[in-house]
Protein backbone atom coordinates (compact mmCIF):
# COMPACT_ATOMS: atom_id res chain seq x y z
CA UNK A 1 0.00 0.00 0.00
CA UNK A 2 1.95 2.75 -0.87
CA UNK A 3 0.32 5.69 1.64
CA UNK A 4 1.94 3.55 4.48
CA UNK A 5 5.10 4.04 2.65
CA UNK A 6 4.63 7.80 2.67
CA UNK A 7 7.25 9.45 5.37
CA UNK A 8 5.54 12.59 6.74
CA UNK A 9 7.03 15.61 8.61
CA UNK A 10 7.32 16.23 12.36
CA UNK A 11 6.48 20.07 13.12
CA UNK A 12 9.35 22.33 12.22
CA UNK A 13 11.48 23.35 15.78
CA UNK A 14 9.44 20.48 17.61
CA UNK A 15 10.99 17.94 19.70
CA UNK A 16 8.16 15.29 20.08
CA UNK A 17 7.66 12.60 22.41
CA UNK A 18 7.76 8.83 21.08
CA UNK A 19 4.77 7.00 23.63
CA UNK A 20 4.81 3.97 24.09
CA UNK A 21 0.58 3.80 23.84
CA UNK A 22 -2.32 6.65 22.43
CA UNK A 23 -1.93 9.10 25.11
CA UNK A 24 0.51 11.06 27.39
CA UNK A 25 -0.27 9.04 30.08
CA UNK A 26 2.04 6.36 29.07
CA UNK A 27 5.93 6.19 29.12
CA UNK A 28 8.21 8.03 26.96
CA UNK A 29 10.39 5.70 24.71
CA UNK A 30 12.27 8.15 23.19
CA UNK A 31 12.38 11.65 21.56
CA UNK A 32 12.56 12.69 17.91
CA UNK A 33 14.67 15.37 17.39
CA UNK A 34 13.78 18.73 15.25
CA UNK A 35 13.12 17.82 11.48
CA UNK A 36 12.21 14.62 11.77
CA UNK A 37 9.92 12.82 9.67
CA UNK A 38 7.80 9.82 10.30
CA UNK A 39 6.53 6.48 9.11
CA UNK A 40 2.78 6.15 9.62
CA UNK A 41 2.12 2.07 10.24
CA UNK A 42 -1.29 2.26 11.12
CA UNK A 43 -3.14 5.01 13.42
CA UNK A 44 -6.19 4.56 16.20
CA UNK A 45 -7.94 6.89 18.57
CA UNK A 46 -6.70 8.05 22.28
CA UNK A 47 -5.87 11.02 24.31
CA UNK A 48 -7.09 14.63 22.56
CA UNK A 49 -3.86 16.31 22.27
CA UNK A 50 -3.63 20.29 20.79
CA UNK A 51 -0.76 20.95 18.77
CA UNK A 52 0.78 22.87 15.98
CA UNK A 53 -1.77 21.15 13.56
CA UNK A 54 -4.53 21.23 15.32
CA UNK A 55 -6.70 19.84 17.87
CA UNK A 56 -6.31 15.70 17.36
CA UNK A 57 -7.43 12.19 18.87
CA UNK A 58 -5.51 10.48 16.40
CA UNK A 59 -2.60 8.96 16.99
CA UNK A 60 0.07 7.34 14.53
CA UNK A 61 1.70 4.00 15.27
CA UNK A 62 5.52 5.23 14.10
CA UNK A 63 7.25 1.29 14.97
CA UNK A 64 6.66 -1.33 17.45
CA UNK A 65 4.81 0.14 20.33
CA UNK A 66 5.91 3.89 19.38
CA UNK A 67 3.13 6.51 19.33
CA UNK A 68 3.25 10.40 18.09
CA UNK A 69 0.03 12.14 18.44
CA UNK A 70 -1.50 13.14 15.05
CA UNK A 71 -1.37 17.23 16.09
CA UNK A 72 2.44 16.92 15.44
CA UNK A 73 2.33 15.59 12.38
CA UNK A 74 1.48 17.22 8.75
CA UNK A 75 -0.36 14.76 7.23
CA UNK A 76 -1.97 17.30 4.69
CA UNK A 77 -5.28 15.60 6.22
CA UNK A 78 -7.72 16.22 9.64
CA UNK A 79 -8.64 12.35 9.43
CA UNK A 80 -6.91 9.47 9.28
CA UNK A 81 -4.45 8.89 6.02
CA UNK A 82 -3.19 5.17 7.21
CA UNK A 83 -5.01 1.83 8.21
CA UNK A 84 -6.23 1.38 11.64
CA UNK A 85 -4.24 -0.20 13.90
CA UNK A 86 -5.48 -3.71 15.23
Amino acid sequence: MAAAATSYPIAPGYQVNVRSGPGTQYAIVRTLPIGAYVMIRCQMYGQTVTGPYGTSSIWDNIGNGEFVSDAYVKTGADGFVAPRCA
